[in-house]
Parts: structure tokens; C-alpha cells; sequence
């Protein structure tokens, strides 16, 4: 891979361009100094995530979810373990539909946990329900191309 990405920073909202070559040498946001490719999954609000889906070039799986969703709490060390497996390839994170209600309307999402893909601006695919690690990291080399 050549050139260079643009990543949106997790902790302040900035967009960074990075050199594609660096994706795993941690690269940090030139503003905060977050990492932007630590292997984490990071809460957003859903404008964070919403600018994050369009500005980024690495493709950004949000789990929409609520605190009081039983299936949705006991996903999150699956979707912790992808997100660690995809560090560098793919960027996952979790939007709180009870804090950001927004995000239910803006993408008609009508059960929880709801997983929706997005690479470089536009959504590519949805997948409903808790799923283990393995699902959710074939689901997205099922629907992206992922950097190698």
C-alpha cells in the first residue's frame, strides 16, 4: 500500500493523514497524540462516528448499541477481540444509541446490538445480533477489501 490515509482521531475529533506504509507503527493524531490504530475499540457520539464513516480511508465498523442490552454487553469482548485481530486493517467502534438517539433515525436501525460497515464515505453492510470474534472479523473480509 502507497500514499497516504486520512484516519479521524477517536479522542478529539481531528482528521490525520498518515503514511499507508506506517498503519503498524502506531501512528499517533498530530493534535492529541491518540493513537489512532491501537487495536482498541473506542466510543463515539454519533456525529464523531458519522464524520469518522465519510473522512475515513480504512473501513469503519460501528456497533450501535445501549447499556441496558443484555446481548449487546455480552458482544463486547467479542467485538473487542476483533477489533484487536483487525489493528491496523480496520477500525471498529461503538455509538451508544440511549445517549446518541440521532443515530437510530439517521440509520433506520430497528434492534440492537446492529453492526453497519462503512468504507471510504458510504455504507457497504449491516449484520444484526451478538456475534463471536470470528463472525464479526469474517464479516468484514466478506465485505471490504482490507489492507494487507
Amino acid at each position: 500500500m502507497s500514499g497516504s490515509l486520512k484516519l479521524t482521531c477517536h479522542a478529539c475529533g481531528v482528521t490525520n493523514r498518515i503514511p499507508a506504509d506506517r498503519l503498524d507503527a502506531g501512528p499517533k493524531c498530530g493534535t492529541c497524540g491518540a493513537r489512532l490504530t491501537d487495536g482498541k475499540v473506542h466510543e463515539m457520539t454519533f456525529r464523531e462516528a458519522e464524520k469518522a464513516s465519510k473522512v475515513d480511508d480504512l473501513p469503519l465498523l460501528v456497533d450501535f448499541w445501549a447499556p441496558w442490552c443484555g446481548p449487546c454487553r455480552a458482544m463486547a469482548p467479542e467485538f473487542a477481540k476483533a477489533a484487536q485481530s483487525l489493528r491496523g486493517k480496520a477500525r471498529l467502534v461503538k455509538v451508544d444509541t440511549q445517549a446518541n438517539p440521532d443515530a437510530t433515525v439517521r440509520y433506520n436501525i430497528r434492534g440492537i446490538p446492529q453492526l453497519i460497515l462503512f468504507d471510504r464515505g458510504r455504507e457497504v453492510a449491516r449484520l444484526s445480533g451478538a456475534r463471536p470474534a470470528g463472525q464479526i472479523e469474517a464479516f468484514l473480509r466478506e465485505n471490504v477489501t482490507l489492507p494487507a
